[in-house]
């Protein structure tokens, strides 16, 4: 005797006792898929619009006054930093095309599983986009033996706050199951 569905959610039947994933969820493949994918795209409206912030700037830069007057160093790490700001977009803008373009394939959660490398992509050259920017106005500002300090110290700190809190969070509660 076949177990009968207990209801039908927006992803299709449940099974008794076979639906729970992780975290004692009672959700189907596609209804975590769902939900997961309305999770990531908060966490991408977020880094978006720093990042559209950020690189609309870096782009207006060339137009003033004062980029004739920088030297070949901090020509190329202008012009870095405006690079890894176009990859860090296109890695942020990434799982909405990537949705667009398969939506109704009936591969979500497949698709949750790229969106979401695209975004942590995206976080590591928005790390790179900022220490870049951040060298460079430092360098420009300050003209001192200070800059590489100030730099590191910022990268550690967003290093911490991005990566090792979670990966802490991870390793601290794992092993207490």
């Amino acid at each position: 005797m076949a177990a009968r569905p207990q209801e039908d959610g927006p992803g299709g039947p449940r099974l008794p006792g076979a639906a729970a994933g992780p975290g004692g969820r009672d959700e189907t493949p596609e209804e975590r898929a769902d939900r997961r994918w309305g999770e990531l795209l908060q966490e991408v409206r977020v880094t978006q619009t720093g990042v559209q912030i950020l690189f609309g700037f870096l782009l207006t830069v060339v137009f003033t006054p004062r980029f004739a007057t920088l030297g070949d160093t901090d020509r190329a790490i202008y012009v870095t930093t405006v690079v890894l700001g176009a990859a860090t977009t296109g890695a942020l803008v990434g799982p909405v095309s990537l949705h667009r373009i398969v939506s109704g394939r009936r591969i979500k959660p497949e698709t949750v599983i790229w969106a979401a490398r695209l975004t942590m992509a995206g976080i590591v050259l928005l790390l790179c986009t900022v220490t870049s920017a951040l060298t460079l106005i430092l360098r420009l500002a300050l003209h001192n033996s200070a800059v590489p300090w100030l730099v590191a110290g910022i990268v550690v700190w967003l290093v911490l706050c991005w990566f090792g809190l979670p990966g802490w969070l991870l390793h601290h509660y794992r092993s207490k199951e």
